[in-house]
């Protein structure tokens, strides 16, 4: 099945091919997919059904199928399924502000948020991680970036949107901060809750530039050029997990090893080509605490 998978893949270019060359070097040391199992291997979730956390409005991730709004589509909620499906466990989503989906894994309203959560260290301090992918930023602009932005250093004086417990919001305060420290106007660093809210403050020029994540970013420019594209990209090699509650290591090492077998079997691969994602940036799955 790998073999098929990746010769299909080959046309992508180098980059994928390099990835399939390493999936199939590492999947003899990888636990295959076995959800009938699951009382044997992981007996703490057996009879369980898992409640997923996404916000439903990031596109390509999480968003609601147009065909059924009540059902989400996107490469975290079809991996989710996917993840959780080689577990052998059944899950349900629960949608809310993006913003709200870390303290609900740490109140135990929900069991994992999965919905490109970048990990940082300070995050890690109530949560643990199930690492997956990397990422990277970019910078929102209105189309013809009449602020005429290029780097993170030209933000002084701008009015910047960045997300509810995001690190862009942090990276803002911190920018804004060296900013009038040179003797220039600080930066107006608006917090939004919901992403189409944000896109909207830069298409009717209420802000300047968005920070968030460059995969977003590229999809709704694709969607709205007339009124919106990239200024610039930075915070290369991100990455990027699944939130678990501290204390929850059973649920952790089922995630680690169904990750490990659906990136060996070329699922995980498969899901992100569907959704116009490189596949260059799947990240072999670790358990970070800290």
């Amino acid at each position: 099945m790998m073999d098929r998978f990746c010769n299909r893949l080959v046309t992508f270019g180098l980059t994928l091919a390099l990835l399939c060359l390493a999936l199939q070097a590492n999947a003899a040391d990888v636990k295959s997919c076995e959800p009938a199992k699951v009382a044997t291997r992981y007996p703490g979730l057996a009879g369980k059904t898992i409640t997923i956390g996404q916000d439903g409005n990031s596109l390509p991730f999480s968003y609601r199928d147009p065909k059924d709004p009540d059902h989400l589509i996107g490469a975290d909620a079809d991996y989710a399924r996917a993840v959780f499906a080689c577990i052998g466990v059944p899950v349900k989503f629960a949608i809310a502000q993006w913003g709200g989906l870390l303290p609900a894994v740490t109140s135990g309203r929900i069991d994992v948020m999965w919905d490109t959560l970048y990990y940082t260290p300070e995050r890690a301090k109530v949560v643990d991680y199930v690492l997956y992918s990397t990422a990277a930023d970019a910078a929102l602009v209105h189309t013809g970036n009449p602020k005429h932005l290029a780097s993170l250093d030209g933000l002084c004086g701008t009015r910047a949107l960045g997300g509810l417990g995001t690190i862009e919001i942090a990276l803002l305060h911190d920018l804004s901060a060296k900013c009038t420290a040179a003797g220039k106007p600080a930066i107006d660093a608006i917090t939004y809750t919901d992403r189409p809210s944000a896109w909207q403050m830069i298409e009717t020029n209420r802000a300047d530039v968005m920070l968030g994540s460059a995969v977003i970013v590229k999809a709704i420019t694709a969607e709205k050029p007339d009124l919106l594209q990239s200024a610039f990209t930075f915070l290369p090699d991100i990455k990027v997990g699944v939130a678990v509650a501290k204390g929850r290591t059973e649920l952790e090492q089922a995630l680690e090893d169904a990750i490990a077998a659906t990136q060996a079997d070329g699922e995980m691969a498969r899901i992100y080509v569907h959704y116009g994602l490189d596949p260059g940036l799947i990240l072999a799955p670790k358990i970070l605490t800290k």
